[in-house]
Parts: C-alpha cells; structure tokens; sequence
C-alpha cells in the first residue's frame, strides 16, 4: 500500500475533484466518518457544510484541508467493506480518528485505490499539526495496515518479493466502462515515465498492450504538420473506437515534443539492456520454436512480449520486443541484424530439420552395407531408399540419377576382360641387382 498526503487551498477543490468523479459514474462515497447522517442521505452542501462548520473556528490556519489516497497493488482484489475498514484504521492511526472524513473509491484507474477527504481543525478550534505526517505517522500507520490486512508490502527492500501482474501496473482499458479521459490519463500514468522508447512507434507498442495509441495522423494532415498529437482507445482487434483525445490537455502534458525528450533518453538508457534481450531471444530460438508464432508465446515465459507490424494485407514486416523484466522497448533491427524480422524467419528456418543430402545419404548407406559381416535384408536398396524419404516424384527421378552416378564412382576399376592385350596398360618389371 502507498499512502500519499495533499494539502489543497481549500476543502471546496478537494470536496469537488471526488463529487465530479461520483457523477460522472467512476468514483463511489463509500463511508461518511463522524458524520450525523450516512454517505448515501448526504448531498453535496451536507457534505461541505460540515466541514466549513469546523474550519470556520479557526480562520488563520493556513491549512486546514488534508486529501488522502491509499492505493493497492494492482493483483489485490479489495471489496468495499475492508476499504472502509482500512480507512478507519488509517485515520486513527494518524490521529484524525475524531475529525469528520469522507471516503472515495475510485474506478479511473487500474489499481484499487481510495481518495479520503477531511480537515485538520478540531471541534475546539485547534489545528491538528501536519508536519511529517507523511514520513511518521503515515508511515507506521501504512506498515501497520499492510501486515493487519495481509496487504502486498510497498517496501523498496522487498519489490523482488512482490508478484506482478502480467499488465505491469494497469490494465487494459474497455471502452464504454469508465470515462475516456480518465481511463487514456491512468495508462499514461504508468507507461510514459516507466518504460524506455526511442519512437511512437515503440511507444505505441506498449500502449497497445492496453488498448491505447498515440496518434500524430496522416503524413499529409494538418495535425502532423503542426506536430499535433492525440490519443485514441483501441478496441480488441487494434481499431480507433474513441474521441481523440488532445495531448495538451492532458495535466502532465504528453505532447510530442514531450516524449521527443523521452526519446533521447530512452536510447541512453535501454542500451544498457540490449544484452540481456537478446540472451533471451537467443535461448528461445536455440529452443527450436517450430513457428513464430510458437517463438512469441515461448519469449512470454521470459517476460518478453513481441509486436508484429502488418500490413493491410495482413503480411508482417516489422518485429518489436517489449521486455517486461527492464521495461525497455527495441525494434528489432536496433536489436542487430538477426533480430529483425526477416533475420528472426531466416534463424526459425534455420533450425528446422533439414533433408539430408542424396549424395551423402548413398555413401553413408553404401559404407554401412560395405560393413564385414553386414547381411544387405533388401532386395532393392534403391526401393527401401524411396520408401524412407517424403520426397516428391520429380526429386526422387533426380535420386535415382545421383544413384546411378555413385555407383559408376564407387565401381571396381579392374579393367575389363575383353580389352585386346595390345592396348592393355605393361606392368613394369622391377630390375633386380646382380651379386
């Protein structure tokens, strides 16, 4: 669990950014704590008004707001009932227990999370001192929660412990579920500043695993003139089904020339990882994947995803690694020659089992059949040669000649008895020495 601690200029904004949520269908109130009535009789003035009544008492604390989330690992499935829980637990624990506070769950994005709003003026009139809230109690208050609730730890010590989910750290967006903009902000919440790329088009390949890309049009359209950007919800089969949705008006502003910078340090900072992407690459093929398709799913067991680029005629040509284990992205000719696409085909091919030479075949036969004490149990070599192979009419027809030139190779070269003497090569007669 993290726990993140904000001060806002007052309790309207914070009381607001949650109800605009509610409305909108992607956020619940699920708790009213130290209300007179529950969440559910509350409207929005019922709510404010409470708190107003406690910050009217004192009017020269400069902070009198707190807005809390608590977020959950993305694999944590965390009913209602126990966020309620976790949030009583989490505000007496930083000495709030007494203060009114509402309770949100939030659906805007892929982990679970709540959003807590209360103030820090008591019923007497005294501040409540927010001074490193967030290092002390906050976080004993979090430790705490974690082992009561059996919650994944958010130590930096113990990362290696914590299981993640195949997503990373979101999930796919379904359009029609959650409102678009809140949905596109939460994916590039966690892909744009995690992974490293050097191109939309590597951007666009972890997006897509999301049901999300970045889109600058068409080469010859105004927007990619101006370099313009957009981003658009995909459907399961990679179509364009959303609003675009403006680079510039998201609040961290993804702009191109915003991930531009991205780019450059991407290229710096993935090099550091191209070995160990290969090492995979190379051990899956080293496997002897009977297809690429094979290739892919076998890459998944080294958490390594692949993109494969088609065209409009469904014809591949190009390849992207997306590896999950350093979050780095490589085309596959960056990777090196044999990592492309045509390279990678070239190596898949490579490994099938091939058909063993005709020639070679014959003198491996011929010598094994040559063997003292081999008893030949075939009539017809050449017939139990055929009835061994796969091979089609035409190349057997080439079988057999190469057959029959083996065999004149491989033929005695005693001269034959019906040359005349006259032409038959003399022997030399060795001279001996007289004693």
């Amino acid at each position: 669990m993290v726990a993140k601690i904000t001060t806002p200029s007052s309790i309207s904004k914070a009381l607001n950014y949650n109800e605009k949520k509610v409305q909108k269908g992607i956020a619940t109130c699920l708790f009213a704590g130290n209300f007179l009535k529950d969440a559910a009789e509350m409207n929005f003035y019922d709510k404010l008004n409470r708190f107003k009544d406690l910050i009217s008492l004192n009017t020269r604390a400069k902070t009198n707001t707190l807005h809390i989330s608590l977020n959950f690992h993305p694999s944590e499935k965390i009913n209602g009932s126990r966020l309620i829980q976790i949030a009583s637990m989490y505000m007496e624990r930083i000495g709030f227990d007494g203060q009114p506070y509402l309770v949100y769950e939030h659906m805007d994005a892929g982990h679970p999370h709540i959003h807590i709003v209360t103030t820090c003026i008591r019923e007497n009139g005294k501040r409540i001192v927010t001074q490193n809230m967030g290092r002390v109690q906050s976080e004993m208050a979090r430790k705490e929660i974690e082992k009561t609730f059996g919650l994944v730890k958010a130590s930096r010590t113990k990362t290696k412990d914590v299981p993640r989910p195949e997503n990373a750290m979101t999930q796919k967006i379904r359009y029609g579920k959650g409102e678009t903009k809140s949905s596109i902000i939460g994916v590039l919440n966690t892909v744009i500043n995690r992974y490293q790329y050097t191109s939309i088009h590597e951007l666009n390949a972890v997006l897509k695993l999301y049901n999300l890309a970045a889109d600058r049009g068409t080469e010859d359209s105004r927007m990619y003139r101006n370099e313009g950007l957009v981003y658009r919800i995909l459907d399961e089969r990679g179509n364009k089904v959303s609003v675009p949705i403006k680079a510039s008006s998201i609040p961290f502003k993804p702009t191109l020339k915003y991930l531009q910078a991205k780019f450059s340090k991407g290229k710096e900072g993935r090099n550091l990882h191209k070995q160990k992407l290969k090492t995979a690459i190379d051990f899956i093929i080293s496997l002897r994947p009977k297809t690429l398709e094979d290739f892919v799913q076998r890459l998944k067991a080294e958490k390594v995803l692949v993109d494969l680029r088609k065209n409009k005629d469904g014809m591949i040509y190009g390849i992207t690694f997306i590896d999950q284990r350093t979050f780095s992205v490589f085309k596959g000719s960056d990777i090196g020659k044999g990592y492309s696409i045509v390279g990678i085909q070239k190596r898949l091919e490579e490994q099938l089992p091939a058909i063993k030479n005709p020639i070679s075949s014959l003198l491996d036969k011929r010598k094994k059949d040559d063997r003292p004490g081999k008893v030949n149990q075939s009539k017809n070599p050449e017939k139990s040669t055929f009835e061994s192979t796969t091979l089609n009419a035409e190349a057997k027809e080439t079988f057999v000649k190469l057959n029959e030139i083996v065999n004149d190779l491989l033929r005695s070269e005693q001269a034959p008895a019906n040359i005349p003497y006259g032409f038959r090569k003399k022997k030399k007669k060795k001279r001996g020495f007289n004693l």
